[in-house]
């Protein structure tokens, strides 16, 4: 008897500034949890937020229980029988845990929440997960991150769901609580529910799942069975052909003997990093790259003081790596000679309505103000005026919200911030991300200029062929912990890859 699927994917294409699918044929059984695979950027997320309805596809068909699936918004794909638990989780901080779990269906009587009949339905939730210690009446902010993830897929099993997607489901879950999820998930694949699991963790894939389909550059390259998914087979289909060492890169001419800046020693934070050490170095772009969660963000946050290390220290050249110091704020950092470039330059980087030449000139302030209090307009001018001729950032005149300026404009304003104080040690997370191509030549460039200057550049990026191409020496995260360091002339994608999930093969807490 031949088995409709209960999700078909025909022909499916994406584009928004490029593409990002191509023509995904997929299948997902009934009941079958179905692993989705790929490196950073694959496409796995945009192809998950189709199904969901929250993107709509440029090209290609999909049909949901043997019939055609065009969903207009998310809330159109739940009616279906869709939920997805993304990886940002879309709590409300101030909100109990209780309403967090009903929220769409809070339950009334005479117009007011029935607040007796809230709790007993969210504690009916949260069991399901064996929860039954949360206080449903404490703001869910006061969670830790796992137990609000845990919050967030207790809210979408409770619905009548037919597909469950989960991207990324636990990284911020402890073993106990991994093991509770899966019980609950072998026990809908039972009764026929179906889900689409999104990880890096191959433990994991082999443990629960049925079918690994493999995602490369938005095209589907495989889907195989659990048994025949291998470390070194799911690493292979991911990187494609093997490649070549790069003979020609924009990272800077390394020096003949660099000078080091900065030793990282032994640094951690629980639930992030763990003993992390490495060397800082003049005139070099240092890459870091890793998986999605393997704890690059969190690095370079600990390194600047954002989040405050619990363990390790920072040692500094000025007198000879003697003193032992963790970064308590940004302002220290910035002090000792850090700079971060944010990964979400609109979120925690600019202020949007402000003006370019404030937002370029926000940490000179004490040298633009004069008497009285006021900040010399012409002096503000002068600055922004020679960032932006050094950057060659496009825009009307300097009054103008930064907002308004393209993705690539505002983050040469972020940068040409951070180059206007002139520290010696310059961190960047993610810096081309959502710029076009020509920005995203631009800024590479202008990361080798500043190692050439003598700069410590030190570069985030989830894309392996741009830290090949501009860094001098490459760092690798996995799992929250530093797996290898290669010379970025001699090292391939494929080994970057396979150093990426060097321990996440391996037991959680090894």
């Amino acid at each position: 008897m031949v088995i409709t699927p209960l999700l078909r994917l025909k022909g499916i294409s994406k584009s928004f500034a490029s593409p990002v699918l191509h023509d995904i044929h997929l299948d997902v059984q009934p009941g079958e949890i179905h692993a989705l695979m790929g490196s950073n950027g694959a496409g796995k997320s945009t192809l998950c937020n189709l199904v969901a309805g929250i993107h709509h596809p440029n090209a290609g068909s999909m049909e949901f229980g043997g019939h055609p699936h065009a969903p207009k918004s998310l809330r159109d794909a739940e009616c279906s029988g869709i939920q997805m638990v993304m990886q940002e989780l879309s709590l409300f901080p101030t909100l109990s845990v209780a309403e967090n779990l009903c929220f769409n269906r809070l339950g009334k009587r005479a117009g007011l929440i029935d607040h007796a009949d809230l709790r007993q339905r969210a504690a009916a939730m949260l069991a399901a997960l064996d929860m039954d210690d949360i206080d449903l009446q404490a703001p869910v902010a006061e969670l830790g991150v796992g137990l609000q993830q845990l919050v967030e897929i207790a809210r979408a099993i409770s619905h009548d769901v037919k597909l469950l997607i989960l991207d990324e489901p636990t990284a911020s879950l402890t073993d106990p609580q991994i093991d509770t999820l899966f019980q609950r998930l072998e026990a809908m694949r039972e009764r026929g529910v179906s889900v689409i699991y999104i990880s890096h963790r191959m433990d994991e894939i082999a443990r629960i799942a049925d079918r690994v389909s493999v995602l490369r550059d938005g095209e589907r390259v495989a889907t195989l069975p659990v048994a025949e998914a291998t470390t070194d087979t799911i690493v292979e289909l991911m990187a494609g052909a093997l490649t070549e060492p790069a003979a020609a890169q924009t990272g800077s001419e390394q020096p003949a003997a660099p000078q080091v800046l900065m030793k990282v020693d032994r640094l951690g934070l629980t639930g992030s990093i763990q003993n992390i050490s490495f060397e800082i170095r003049a005139g070099e772009v240092l890459g870091i790259g890793g998986l999605i969660g393997s704890g690059r963000t969190e690095l370079l946050r600990a390194i600047f003081g954002a989040d405050r290390a619990d363990s390790g220290a920072l040692r500094f050249a000025q007198d000879n790596f003697q003193r032992a110091q963790v970064m308590r704020s940004p302002r220290e950092a910035i002090d000792a000679g850090i700079g971060l470039v944010v990964e979400d330059r609109k979120g925690q980087g600019l202020l949007l309505q402000d003006s370019i030449s404030s937002n370029m000139c926000l940490g000179k302030l004490r040298e633009l103000t004069h008497t009285g209090g006021v900040v010399s307009a012409a002096d503000e001018h002068a600055m922004a005026s020679e960032m932006r001729e050094k950057l060659q950032i496009k825009c009307d005149a300097f009054g103008q919200p930064v907002a308004q300026l393209s993705g690539g404009n505002q983050q040469k304003v972020l940068i040409a911030r951070w180059l206007l104080n002139d520290l010696p040690v310059l961190l960047f997370d993610e810096p081309t991300r959502g710029v076009d191509a020509r920005a995203k030549s631009s800024i590479q460039s202008l990361l080798g200029t500043l190692a050439a200057a003598g700069k410590a550049v030190v570069v985030v990026s989830s894309e392996t062929d741009e830290l090949i191409k501009v860094s001098d020496r490459i760092l690798v995260m996995s799992n929250g912990r530093l797996a290898c360091e290669f010379n970025a002339r001699e090292v391939t994608e494929e080994q970057l890859l396979e150093a990426s999930f060097k321990y996440y093969s391996k037991a959680r807490h090894a």
